[in-house]
Order: structure tokens, then C-alpha cells, then sequence
């Protein structure tokens, strides 16, 4: 699916209730996860320690921190969609957040993404995310939520 180009209040409204896209696979390596913990101080052994997790954790490996799978969503949100014309995007907030299944060390996510809600405050755009992050050939996804950005148009 291509990228979704906006350049204005108009276009991105048009896309409410919509699917905006689909962004591509990216693997959470066991890299990746140990460089979140080292970056977040959270080097709990069910994502850092291979030979422990072979043995003792459910998912027989080391598994991604719940917040490291939400942080990619910026990366995976800048595949699906451009908003140009713009001063400056704050992410604003999370809502209805919930985790549903555990991201294995070297399984792909891809973000999935609709527009939900979106309001005008006079030349600043509240748009409201509906998303879900997703394992390849997985049937259960790994995140779902509301996240809200604002765009701050010139």
C-alpha cells in the first residue's frame, strides 16, 4: 500500500472512519530488545537472558518488552502516512491501550492504522489513531489503541 500524502486539514478529514494503511513488517530482533533494555534500564531476564527463557519462560525465548513493541509505532505511523504543511507533531496521548500477546524474539509487527476521530481547534489538527500492531502469522495482535497526535498546520 502506497503512502497517504496530506496537506491539509480537508484531506486528512476525508480519511475519517477509514483505514489509512497498513505499514510494512519489522523484525524485533534480539538485538533491538536488548538495546531497549539497555536504553530503558529494564533488563528483566524474560527479554534479555536467552539461555534462562529457553528454559524457563512460557514463550521458550525471550520475548519484547510490551513498551518497546509500542515504540515503534512512529516508525510504522511515517510508512503509512506524510502530513506535509506542517509547523510541528506532538503525540498527545494513549487511550484504550491494551496488550494481547507477547512479541517473540525475531518476530515481525506491522502497525495497521484507521482514522477514528479528528477535530479542527482553529488551525490545530486533533487527530485521534485507531491502531493495532500485528504478528506476522499471528491471528492474536499484539497492541490496540487510540493514539492521538496533534498537527500543528503552518
Amino acid at each position: 500500500m502506497s503512502k497517504v500524502i496530506i496537506n491539509s486539514y480537508d484531506e486528512f478529514a476525508a480519511l475519517l472512519g477509514k483505514n489509512i494503511g497498513v505499514s510494512d513488517y519489522v523484525e524485533l530482533t534480539q538485538e533491538r530488545i536488548s538495546l531497549f533494555a539497555d536504553a530503558t534500564l529494564d533488563h528483566q531476564w524474560i527479554h534479555v537472558d536467552t539461555e534462562r527463557a529457553a528454559v524457563e519462560s512460557p514463550f521458550k525465548t525471550t520475548i519484547a518488552h510490551g513498551y518497546l513493541t509500542l515504540s515503534m509505532l512512529p516508525y510504522l505511523w511515517n510508512q503509512i502516512i506524510e502530513v506535509n504543511n506542517l509547523k510541528m507533531m506532538v503525540n498527545y496521548g494513549m487511550d484504550k491501550m491494551k496488550f494481547g500477546q507477547a512479541v517473540k524474539s525475531g518476530e515481525s509487527i506491522r502497525l495497521v492504522a484507521d482514522l477514528h476521530s479528528i477535530t479542527n481547534l482553529r488551525g490545530t489538527v486533533k487527530a485521534e489513531i485507531k491502531f493495532s500492531i500485528e504478528i506476522k502469522d499471528q491471528k492474536k495482535k499484539a497492541l490496540e489503541g487510540i493514539a492521538t497526535f496533534l498537527y500543528y498546520f503552518n
